[in-house]
C-alpha cells in the first residue's frame, strides 16, 4: 500500500469515506411507517446518544455517478486500479460485523468470489479469494495503547452507514439546513429521516438523507442526491441487521492454505476522508480553500504518482483540460495538473480550476 501523498488518491476520488473507493451494493427504499414526530434537533440528539457498539448485517450500496462503464480485467488492466474503479460505479453487497472500536470484518460478496477486510486491534487483513492472496498490515513500532485500534485503520474508516453518516454530520455548520422527512422502514426497523440541505449554490450536492433507527439512534442508511438528478447518485443502507454481538472467531483471520501473504508495517496515516485541514494533512502539504460544501482540497506539486494518469482504466475516465486532466462525476470533481498538483471537491470542475489558478 502506498504512503503519504499517494494514499490520498482513493479518498480524493470520492469524499464519501473509503466507502465508494473500496466497497459495497444497491439500496431499496423502505415503506413509510408511523412514528411519534421528532424535530431535527431531537434526531441529532438520538444519534449522539446511540450506544450501539456491536452488530452484524448486510449492507448494500449503489453508485450512479455518471462515470462510463470501464473494463476491470483484460490486457494492461492493473488489479489495484480495477478494484478502485469497480466501486465507483454500479451496485455491490457486503456483510459487516462490528464488535466495539477494535474489531470489524467486512466481506464483499462478488460473483463466485469474496473479498475480506478484517480489523482486530492492531492487525488488519485484506483477503481476495479470487487469487487466494492476503495482505497483513500491522501497527507501527511506536507502542499503541492496548485500548486503542491501530492508527492506520479503524472501523470509522470503513464503509458502513453509521461511519458515512458520521462524516456528513461532522461537517454540518451554518451552511447546512437540517430538516426531517417522512419516517420509513430500513432492514425491518422503523427509522426517522434526517435531511441535510446545503445552502450553497456552488456544491454538486443537492441533499443528504440519513435514516436513523427509532429505537437506538443508529444510522441505518445514507442517500446522497446530486443537483439536477432525479435518482440518488449514491446510497448505502442496511438490508439486514442484528444488534447482538458477533462471535469473536469472526475476527481471527487465518489465510487459507496456499494463500500468497504479503506482510506490511504501516506508519500513522492522515484521515481517510479529509473535510478540514488536520495536522497530518498539513504535514503532507495538503490545504483547504473555502469551507463547508464548497471546500476544495489541494495537494502540492508532485503529489500525483505517474501511474495514476498512465493506468489504462483511469485514462478512460480522465478528460484532458488545460494544464492537466480531470475526473468529473455527479458528486465530485478531481483536477490533476501536469506538475502533479491535485485539487478535489464536491464542486464543479470550474471551481477547482479557479482554485488552482489562484495559487
Amino acid at each position: 500500500m502506498a504512503r503519504t501523498r499517494q494514499r490520498w488518491l482513493p479518498a480524493l476520488l470520492i469524499p464519501l469515506a473509503l466507502a465508494i473507493a473500496i466497497l459495497l451494493g444497491s439500496v431499496q427504499a423502505g415503506a413509510t411507517v408511523s412514528l411519534p414526530p421528532k424535530t431535527a434537533e431531537e434526531i441529532l440528539a438520538m444519534i449522539a446518544r446511540s450506544e450501539v457498539r456491536a452488530l452484524s448485517g448486510t449492507v448494500e450500496q449503489t453508485a450512479e455517478l455518471g462515470l462510463p462503464e470501464l473494463p476491470t480485467s483484460g490486457p494492461g488492466i492493473a488489479p489495484g486500479a480495477a478494484s478502485a474503479l469497480e466501486f465507483l460505479t454500479g451496485s455491490h453487497t457486503a456483510r459487516v460485523y462490528v464488535d466495539g472500536p477494535l474489531r470489524l470484518r467486512l466481506q464483499v460478496l462478488d460473483q463466485m468470489a469474496e473479498r475480506d477486510v478484517v480489523i482486530n486491534g492492531g492487525d488488519v487483513w485484506f483477503y481476495n479469494s479470487r487469487d487466494n492472496s492476503a495482505t497483513h498490515l500491522t501497527a507501527p513500532d511506536k507502542p499503541t495503547p492496548p485500548d486503542m485500534p491501530a492508527p492506520h485503520m479503524t472501523p470509522s474508516d470503513m464503509p458502513t452507514p453509521e461511519a458515512m453518516a458520521g462524516r456528513f454530520l461532522e461537517a454540518v455548520d451554518a451552511g447546512t439546513e437540517v430538516t426531517t422527512a417522512e419516517s420509513s422502514s430500513v432492514a425491518g426497523r422503523s427509522a426517522y429521516s434526517l435531511v441535510l440541505n446545503p445552502r450553497s449554490t456552488e456544491t454538486l450536492v443537492d441533499s443528504v438523507t440519513i435514516d436513523v433507527d427509532s429505537e437506538t439512534g443508529l444510522p441505518l442508511g445514507v442517500e446522497v442526491r446530486a443537483n439536477g438528478q432525479t435518482e440518488p447518485a449514491y446510497s448505502l443502507e442496511y438490508t439486514q441487521l442484528d444488534l447482538s454481538r458477533p462471535g469473536a472467531e469472526l475476527f481471527d483471520f487465518t489465510p487459507p492454505p496456499g494463500a500468497t501473504v504479503t506482510e506490511k508495517k504501516l506508519p500513522a496515516k492522515p484521515s481517510m476522508i479529509p473535510t478540514v485541514p488536520t495536522p497530518d494533512m498539513r504535514d503532507h502539504g495538503a490545504s483547504v480553500t473555502g469551507k463547508g460544501w464548497d471546500s476544495v482540497i489541494s495537494l502540492p506539486a508532485g503529489s500525483a504518482p505517474a501511474e495514476f494518469t498512465s493506468n489504462p482504466q483511469l485514462s478512460q475516465a480522465l478528460q484532458p483540460v488545460g494544464g492537466g486532466r480531470a475526473l468529473t462525476t455527479a458528486l465530485l470533481s478531481v483536477l490533476i495538473l501536469d506538475d502533479g498538483r491535485i485539487y478535489a471537491g464536491m464542486v464543479p470542475l470550474e471551481r477547482l480550476q479557479s482554485a488552482a489558478a489562484a495559487q
